[in-house]
């Protein structure tokens, strides 16, 4: 992360691109003192929250939410600027699930940051819940986009980093893609525009866990070689172990020194990631655990 005088200069400009004070901006970033230790605690924590809430609900999606703790761990609680006590704070850096099946994650992670009390993740998909099975922004404290149909976040996102670069404000813009969502032919005609407008202030991240529904990328709409597929685009490529948080981390800090293209992190993960029976098992892309599961899983995660 960054150090020294570096930061200091970094935060002041930003402070006043935005007309906030530097001690306003800084303390808007309630994750960054946490320790990597802590991190990687939370992202225990997380995981244990999304085997829970799905268990309870019966139903859900938990195979591709265990799949991106990290990224999202990374996101919340270390890099982006952001205020739990305001969400729509204008200056916020912004985080757009794009496969918003894994509504879980997200959810574990605004609770923990404070978004809502922890105790609601308990409501996950009930009627009247403000925590539903895909995200939707006019509920949710803390969503950016209502989500449902795959393929539409990278637009979103783009958007949202063209919109502030108009306004001269200094947020960052993080659009989190499942790979099988990569087969959306509206995808990649968001990867031309990223790239063509040159909007630097945006990231693609690709949970690269190499299935998708129920069975391998590979076998259903092989993806490779991806890398060169968004190179070719004119994106900066970054591939990273998306369950290393040093590497998680280190990849979203070079993501910012990129100028004049996007860039794309290439996270590659384990679907399930955290519980041996859901990893790598594409029944566990939309079922949840039995009460019996989840003991065991608990277990695991303890």
């Amino acid at each position: 992360m960054e150090t020294g005088s570096s930061q200091s200069k970094g935060t002041s400009r930003a402070a006043s691109a935005a007309n906030i004070s530097a001690e306003a901006f800084a303390s808007s970033r309630p994750g960054e003192e946490l320790s990597l230790e802590d991190m990687e605690q939370m992202a225990r924590k997380l995981r244990r929250h999304i085997v829970t809430m799905t268990a309870k609900a019966g139903s859900g999606h938990p195979g591709g939410s265990l799949s991106a703790v990290e990224v999202v761990t990374a996101l919340y609680f270390g890099l982006m600027r952001h205020d739990p006590a305001n969400p729509n704070w204008p200056d916020r850096d912004r985080f757009v699930l794009s496969k918003g099946h894994a509504a879980p994650l997200l959810y574990a992670a605004l609770a923990e940051c404070g978004y809502f009390p922890v105790e609601e993740l308990s409501t996950l998909r009930q009627i009247d819940s403000r925590l539903q099975g895909h995200t939707d922004r006019t509920t949710t404290p803390g969503v950016e986009m209502s989500a449902g149909a795959l393929g539409q976040g990278l637009s979103f996102g783009i958007g949202i980093a063209l919109a502030g670069r108009l306004d001269f404000q200094p947020y960052r813009v993080h659009v989190l893609l499942g790979d099988g969502e990569c087969d959306e032919g509206q995808v990649w005609e968001a990867v031309m525009a990223a790239a063509h407008f040159k909007t630097d202030n945006l990231v693609a991240i690709v949970d690269h866990n190499k299935q998708q529904l129920d069975g391998w990328t590979r076998d259903i709409m092989n993806l490779e070689p991806l890398a060169p597929k968004w190179r070719s685009f004119d994106w900066h490529v970054i591939e990273i172990d998306g369950h290393d948080l040093p590497q998680v981390i280190a990849a979203l800090e070079t993501a910012k020194q990129v100028k004049g293209q996007p860039t794309v992190i290439i996270a590659h993960t384990t679907k399930g990631k955290g519980v041996s029976f859901m990893e790598n098992n594409p029944e566990f892309h939309g079922r949840a655990a039995t009460a019996e599961e989840l003991e065991k899983a608990l277990a695991e995660l303890a």
